[in-house]
């Protein structure tokens, strides 16, 4: 997604993960005759913040990782205040029990208490739901 925001879409990117390994899969694929996008290692729900390379960001994203952090009030507050006024963070997770009762992967959705944990606070909540997925559009 970083790539594509980067590339195709013209912004200015940063693809924050805490794994090492997964920063250097991204940057690996990253075009030869063109700069590609920032990859910077931190955890956003428990680092230390003064590392990124922005003080604030207009869109943040996370794509089905909401599920497994530990404290998610803590994420959910942390990137509140990396927002510019009228920035957006969108969200893509899976909802609990939409997938089938025989499905290996069943379990691996958000619950209502999650869910709500991640709306909260917002002056505007918007969401989509895709299949066993929704998409959350968060602003501040």
């Amino acid at each position: 997604m970083t790539r594509h925001l980067h590339h195709q879409l013209g912004y200015r990117a940063t693809g924050i993960d805490c794994s090492p390994t997964a920063l250097a899969l991204a940057a690996a694929r990253d075009y030869a005759d063109k700069p590609g996008p920032l990859w910077k290692c931190a955890d956003i729900g428990a680092g230390n913040l003064t590392a990124l390379p922005e003080p604030a960001y207009a869109v943040i994203t996370c794509r089905l990782v909401y599920r497994w952090l530990d404290d998610k009030g803590a994420f959910v507050n942390r990137v509140r205040r990396l927002l510019v006024p009228g920035g957006v963070f969108w969200v893509v997770a899976e909802i609990a029990g939409r997938r089938k009762d025989t499905a290996p992967l069943q379990g691996l959705g958000i619950s209502p208490a999650e869910a709500e944990i991640l709306t909260a606070g917002w002056s505007a909540v918007r969401t989509q739901d895709l299949d066993v997925l929704r998409c959350y559009a968060l602003r501040p």
